[in-house]
């Protein structure tokens, strides 16, 4: 694995969101592409990262002891920007994977986007970790 790229093994061209998108819009834009993150792109630019567990995390808090309606309302309301988090962590195209997987256990995080001079141009997550592990293993 220590020869391994995280270029092998990340997801390229991944599905983006802006920040001032609502949180209904990014949770659907999950749940319709099966993915649990979005990179935060604005103006071409990452300006951050949103996860199934940030939405999942903001909802309660959120929504206590409010009736549905108002709800619905609220969360339709409440942008991306105030629930992502802001400047993510990074790794480029050309790291060895072993690294991005140290960056994941050192700031228990589950995902890198991956810069390749400035440009977002993909994601790596735990699962593409796995699958290199597993593939490694089984060779």
């Amino acid at each position: 694995m220590d020869s391994d790229l995280v270029r092998d093994w990340m997801t390229p061209d991944p599905i983006t969101i802006n920040s001032s998108a609502s949180l209904p819009d990014a949770y659907w834009l999950m749940i319709e592409n099966k993915v649990r993150r979005l990179p935060v792109v604005d103006g071409g630019h990452l300006v951050g990262i949103v996860t199934l567990e940030d939405i999942r995390e903001k909802v309660p808090a959120t929504i206590a002891g409010v009736d549905f309606v108002r709800t619905n309302d609220m969360l339709a309301k409440l942008p991306i920007y105030q629930v992502m988090t802001k400047n993510p962590k990074t790794i480029s195209v050309d790291a060895p994977l072993v690294e991005a997987a140290r960056q994941m256990l050192e700031y228990k995080i589950s995902a890198l986007p991956v810069m390749d001079g400035g440009q977002l141009v993909g994601i790596i997550t735990e699962s593409d970790i796995f699958r290199a592990l597993v593939k490694r293993l089984e060779a």
